[in-house]
């Protein structure tokens, strides 16, 4: 059975950022932890990436 309807795939799209969102929030807390100042920007500009394609899209 075919489960790719517009719900179930919206609602796979939302999980998946989901869980990609908080790997990216324990990246940020790990760097910050080990004061890694590079990776902390580089962590940063990510996110702002990913919010500013939350935006976009929606």
């Amino acid at each position: 059975m075919n489960n790719n309807t517009p719900t179930s795939l919206l609602k796979l799209n939302q999980v998946h950022r989901a869980n990609i969102e908080k790997k990216l929030a324990h990246r940020l807390e790990s760097a910050r932890a080990k004061g890694n100042q590079d990776l902390i920007k580089l962590l940063e500009t990510e996110r702002q990436l990913l919010q500013w394609q939350t935006h976009t899209l929606n």
